[in-house]
């Protein structure tokens, strides 16, 4: 015998997890519910199968194909348009000739099919209705039988007074080819209530066969949630993928639960998910393939589909979460909660019982969501964060997304431009990389990969290789797990902002170049990128004061790229240097802190007399200074040092005062220094492209952040810390002084920094209070609102990628900076809550 899977339901009441794919493709216990519904076929002999199909038919055809991965034979049949259950199994009769059976490709059932098609063939029927006894049968058409089987009368959604049975239509037929005769074509003809009251009006053979075994129609939200349960139950006999260990708990292959995580059966872990230490999976939890839960998250009577992120600290109760969502640290989930495919929560959100948010919407961090998000995206997050576009390794950024990144970047350039690329040490690094060269070359953009170097080298590698641009990976300086992609323009800076958002437009849009076979790009290795990067860098300091100085050093490489440019570049220096951790490794650099690192430097410094430690970063962006008495340079001090030597030698230079690039949020004494030396100072952005912007510009001898980030533009118009200990060097051989003289002439800072949540579309409403507050005073509006007072200042700004708003503010002592800093937080959170 033939049979009919009908699957071209919408499945409507269990959007929002069907708004992108049709009803038969739901998973359950980590199969596509259809799959159950061939298996049952299958079992029972029937492997010639019919499968009618409208709603998105497509991701039906490409997931079963011709059935021969799953022992059957399958063709199918599409619905132009809506044709009902008997219309649409019309529509296939061409393939139907003899004897066959119905059934729904989005019900969960182990219902004995060939004891139905025996009752069949015994009563001669020409149609037979597989029935259900039913605790609650409101929801179905009731079916009521006569003692020998024969049907008596139809009852389609009755009310409690009606309910004269409790046996309902399941939706599996038996049924002989004269039923076509009952059937008008190309019209929406239902079997319920077209087809079998004819057939009854006709005294045509119809019986009804009362079935033994489960049946569920899973076509409510609280349905999906209870066959899980009852799969997990035992209570139907299906399939369940994995390894089944103790307490029915089934493993996946390749997954991997951490010793100090905790399953509470019955709970299915598909493929190569992963579990963390901390983890608590309750009861009836299920997760799909390639689903990472992180420490302490807490899971019961959920269901995760494939390629969900469960962050730090993320509670889910009795919620189901779609596809390829991203939870971040602390997000909630209350009972009842439903995440479409591809939603991103923020850290902290706590959406509420009920809510249904659509695929495709992004929660903020810290987010209350009390009604359903249909339409609003709520804050959607920009591509481009701080540094670049960064998220979760192989989640937020994977390949697939690296290449189309890289395609949208590749077309801003003219077809056969080169960009220089790099990575860090890191296989994500590599892995991404890989993909990004594929996009750019696909684009028709040629690429110079320098394999593992410095962002600084990569920098320089765009300039002397004639480049466009240039593009690196590394993994995120807070974040192990995360990755961040990083784009230069022709100058080796950051890209603009303007830049930033002509790739947002070519890379939501979908507009790429696509190169044809001939046009697609190159990929060629520079050799001595380094070598060049080390000449260029000695034309610019005095090499012979420096080996005149004798300097000694104690330089930690953070396990970072450093490593591999650092040593040429002391040996032309004639330093001696103790070196620690001077090597590349990713994994001891994933949990590399620049400040226990420096401790450690400042104790070799004491004990090894030398003239001053540094730590560099595993980028080799950033500088952390120790003076030679051992004392750990904050990040304000190493500006300050630094601009001090630079002034200095200025000074003893002559000649036109330089300019100087600065944040709007650094201290009053850096304007007074410059003042005193009558150089120019150029307030910045916050943002590091805007600051690199303005080093670039003709004169500007120093720029710096207050993050360890340091600029010597006549060498590179960007963070360099290579280039800053050489600079640091010459400096100092230049002036004749000691690092810990310079740093007991600074003066005393006193900065304090608050941070006030700010929901996205209120953050409008703050700045324009501010602006209000302080229309009597004088502003500096470069960045945010910057309000000047006699002995300090204030400044609100709102956070590019996050719903926060900062407020620092500087005055005469520590607790006079802290309490005002408080005090603007304070009214802008009245001001929230007004």
């Amino acid at each position: 015998m033939k049979a009919v899977i009908m699957a071209g339901g919408e499945g409507t009441r269990l959007r929002p997890l069907t708004s992108n794919q049709p009803k038969p493709m739901m998973p359950l216990a980590n199969r596509p519910m259809m799959e159950h519904i061939v298996e049952l076929l299958k079992a029972h002999d029937f492997d010639d199968i019919v499968v009618t199909v409208a709603y998105r038919a497509n991701a039906i055809r490409t997931y079963f194909g011709n059935g021969s991965e799953f022992g059957v034979r399958m063709v199918y049949a599409a619905e132009e348009a809506p044709l009902g259950t008997a219309g649409s199994v019309r529509n296939a009769m061409d393939e139907l000739g003899e004897r066959f059976l119905v059934i729904s490709g989005d019900v969960l059932t182990d219902i004995d099919l060939s004891a139905v098609v025996k009752f069949h063939r015994d009563r001669e029927s020409v149609a037979t209705i597989g029935l259900k006894a039913m605790d609650n049968p409101l929801e179905f058409g009731i079916v009521i039988t006569r003692p020998d089987g024969s049907i008596e009368r139809f009852l389609e959604k009755p009310s409690w007074g009606q309910v004269f049975s409790d046996t309902i239509n399941t939706g599996i037929y038996v049924l002989e080819p004269e039923i076509f005769d009952y059937i008008e074509p190309d019209k929406p003809v239902d079997f319920a209530a077209d087809v079998f009251p004819r057939l009854l009006d006709d005294g045509v053979p119809l019986f009804g066969y009362v079935a033994e075994g489960y049946w569920e129609d899973v076509g409510t939200l609280e349905a999906y949630i209870k066959a899980h349960q009852d799969v997990l139950d035992a209570r139907v006999s299906v399939g369940i993928p994995g390894f089944r260990l103790g307490e029915g708990v089934w493993l996946g292959e390749g997954s991997e639960i951490d010793p100090a995580a905790t399953v509470d059966g019955p709970a299915i872990i598909g493929d190569y998910s992963r579990v963390e230490a901390g983890a608590h999976l309750g009861e009836y939890t299920v997760l799909g393939s390639n689903v990472r839960v992180g420490t302490e998250v807490f899971v019961e009577r959920s269901v995760v589909h494939d390629n969900v992120y469960l962050g730090p600290g993320v509670r889910l109760r009795g919620a189901v979460v779609g596809r390829s969502s991203d939870l971040r640290r602390g997000a909630r989930l209350e009972e009842g909660v439903v995440l479409g495919d591809e939603c991103f929560v923020g850290d902290h959100a706590v959406i509420n019982p009920g809510v249904k948010v659509y695929p495709f919407k992004t929660v903020e961090h810290g987010a209350i969501v009390n009604s359903s998000i249909v339409w609003e995206s709520r804050g959607a997050r920009n591509l481009f964060g701080r540094l670049g576009v960064s998220g979760l390794a192989n989640v937020d950024i994977s390949p697939e997304l690296a290449v189309r990144l890289a395609m949208a970047y590749g077309t801003t350039m003219k077809r056969g431009s080169t960009v220089v690329a790099s990575r860090d040490t890191s296989r994500a690094g590599r892995v991404l990389k890989r993909a990004l060269m594929v996009g750019l070359n696909a684009a028709g953009v040629d690429v110079a990969d320098l394999e593992v170097a410095t962002v600084p080298v990569t920098r320089f590698g765009v300039r002397i290789e004639g480049g466009a641009g240039g593009i690196t990976v590394r993994l995120a300086p807070d974040d192990p797990q995360s990755v961040v992609v990083r784009f230069f323009d022709s100058s080796g800076i950051d890209i603009s902002e303007a830049t930033q958002k002509k790739i947002e437009r070519l890379f939501y849009r979908e507009d790429y170049r696509r190169s044809l076979a001939g046009e697609i790009g190159d990929l060629r290795f520079p050799v001595r990128t380094a070598e060049f990067y080390t000449a260029v860098l000695m034309e610019n300091v005095d090499v012979d004061a420096v080996r005149a100085a004798g300097f000694k050093v104690v330089l930690d490489y953070a396990y970072g790229a450093a490593s591999f440019v650092m040593p040429n570049v002391l040996s032309k220096l004639g330093a001696e240097v103790l070196s620690v951790n001077p090597y590349a490794s990713t994994r001891q650099s994933l949990t590399f802190d620049r400040w226990e690192h420096a401790a450690q430097v400042s104790q070799l410094v004491r004990a090894s007399g030398a003239h001053l430690g540094a730590v560099i970063d595993t980028d080799g962006e950033y500088i952390t200074f120790v003076d030679d008495t051992g004392h750990v340079l904050s990040d304000n001090e190493g500006l300050m040092t630094l601009l001090r030597l630079v002034l200095t030698d200025a000074e003893r230079r002559g000649g036109t005062p330089p300019t100087v690039a600065l944040p709007v949020s650094v201290g009053v004494q850096v304007e007074d220094m410059c003042e005193d030396a009558g150089a120019a100072l150029v307030w910045t952005k916050l943002s590091t492209p805007h600051l690199m912007e303005v080093a670039s510009r003709p004169g500007v001898r120093f720029a710096a952040s207050q993050e360890g980030g340091y600029i010597f533009p006549a060498f590179l118009p960007a963070y360099d810390a290579v280039a800053t200990l050489v600079e640091a060097l010459a400096l100092l051989a230049s002036t004749g002084g000691r690092l810990s003289e310079i740093v007991a002439g600074l003066p005393p800072v006193h900065v304090a920094h608050e941070v006030v949540v700010t929901p996205w579309e209120k953050k409008g409403l703050v700045m324009r209070t501010v602006m209000e507050w302080a229309k009597d005073r004088e502003l500096v509006l470069i960045d945010g609102v910057k309000t000047l007072y006699p002995d300090g200042w204030t400044l609100v700004l709102p956070d590019p990628e996050e719903p926060l708003t900062h407020v620092w503010a500087e005055s005469k002592t520590d607790a006079e900076a802290r309490a005002r800093a408080q005090e603007f937080a304070r009214r802008v959170r009245n001001l929230l809550r007004s």
